[in-house]
């Protein structure tokens, strides 16, 4: 059996599954009709409470049984996202140099395309060789919000 919860965050309400197995699937919902989940699922408890402390500055890294679902090529691009510690950035060239071949950098930027674990596995760390924001499946405001929250240098605004 599968839990869901919903939770509320700066950039819209965020589906949760998984079990005792693992989390499965973070992702940001596009219809925002959902309300937040009154209750939680104990499975989910835990990266309820990290997405939260993620949210408020107060997590930099996430601590929890990841269970996604996908190819065997998918697993090793998801397990390679995860090593690109927070507040960095890589260029998908980068991720494909990364997996050991230079040449499977479209497989290797479909796979991240396709990550499952929004936010825990840190597909928007990933970046185009010019440095701009390329593809992400959350909208690329998304994309640079994540990157703006997780910079070490905070832009005052003037305004």
């Amino acid at each position: 059996m599968i839990d869901v919860a919903y939770i509320q965050t700066p950039l819209g309400i965020a589906s949760i599954t998984g079990n005792e197995k693992g989390v499965q699937a973070v992702s940001i919902l596009s219809d925002q009709k959902q309300k937040p989940s009154d209750n939680v699922p104990q499975s989910l408890s835990a990266v309820v409470t990290q997405l939260k402390e993620y949210f408020n500055g107060q997590r930099t890294d996430f601590d929890l049984i990841l269970n996604p679902q996908g190819t065997e090529f998918q697993q090793k691009v998801w397990q390679e996202l995860a090593k690109i510690p927070f507040g960095s950035t890589v260029t998908y060239l980068d991720m494909a140099k990364r997996l050991g071949d230079p040449k499977c950098i479209r497989a290797a930027a479909t796979a991240n395309g396709k990550n499952p674990l929004w936010i825990i596995i840190p597909c928007h760390r990933v970046i185009g060789s010019d440095g701009s924001l390329t593809g992400y499946a959350g909208g690329l405001w998304r994309k640079k919000w994540l990157l703006a929250h997780e910079s070490p240098v905070k832009q005052q605004s003037l305004f």
